[in-house]
């Protein structure tokens, strides 16, 4: 995506700015953090983008590289081949990235579909790669009347699923169509100042795990179930 017109709504002299130098492994400074955002909403006005390209904003000030996945015309999940056209742009936005913001509507207590759609046309695995293990996420939500947490606890279970690092900090904004102007822009608020806590957060976790989310990532069992195979495949060529 272009980058989000206009700057966050950050008051200067307030932020503990994460700089790559202070908290990224040494040799790993050769780009910029890298996010992709998701949403769960297809109306012109959507709350939940909204509050997703405020984090956008929030992610750029700090310098990171952000792409936020339009949702429309994204299929349903198994009524498609996998190389439909926005599969494979949702799945190489998630290869490409490092870190994940989740943001839905609460619709019944419950994520949205669009939000479930998404999630479920990320793979645990893509042939030797895994689109999701090892990425940091933060998730947040936005309601229709008053606070919950509803989603975003749905949200971190999807993402512990997903073999997602889900930073402690979230954002759950109540009646949001009051937290934000006929611009899109959201009101400077305590409920904004929680998503700039949020994307600190998750920006500053992402630099540390860094260069680190394979040995993190490495499990016993699967170096078990390796190791069995491979003495399989030597027995075979007996």
């Amino acid at each position: 995506m272009d980058k989000i017109a206009n700057l966050p709504n950050i008051q200067p002299g307030q932020l503990d700015m994460p700089t790559l130098q202070k908290l990224a492994p040494v040799g790993a400074l050769d780009h910029p953090p890298r996010f992709l955002l998701l949403y769960g909403s297809l109306r012109e006005r959507s709350f939940s983008r909204l509050l997703i390209e405020e984090a956008a904003r929030i992610q750029e000030h700090f310098g990171g590289e952000v792409k936020i996945f339009d949702p429309a015309e994204l299929p349903m999940v198994g009524s498609v081949p996998e190389d439909h056209p926005k599969v494979v742009e949702l799945r190489e936005l998630c290869l490409w990235s490092e870190g994940h913001v989740w943001c839905s509507p609460e619709r019944h207590g419950a994520i949205t579909a669009v939000m479930k759609n998404q999630i479920d046309w990320i793979p645990l695995e893509q042939g030797a790669l895994r689109p999701s293990q090892g990425r940091t996420l933060a998730v947040m939500q936005v309601c229709g009347g008053s606070q919950s947490f509803n989603v975003v606890n749905t949200l971190r279970l999807l993402g512990r699923w997903m073999r997602m690092f889900t930073i402690p900090n979230q954002s759950s904004v109540p009646m949001a169509y009051k937290e934000f102007d006929d611009a899109g822009r959201m009101r400077p608020s305590a409920y904004y100042d929680r998503v700039v806590d949020v994307m600190e957060e998750l920006y500053k976790i992402t630099l540390l795990m860094r260069g680190r989310t394979d040995y993190l990532t490495d499990r016993y069992s699967e170096r078990s179930e390796r190791a069995l195979k491979a003495i399989d495949r030597q027995i075979a060529r007996l």
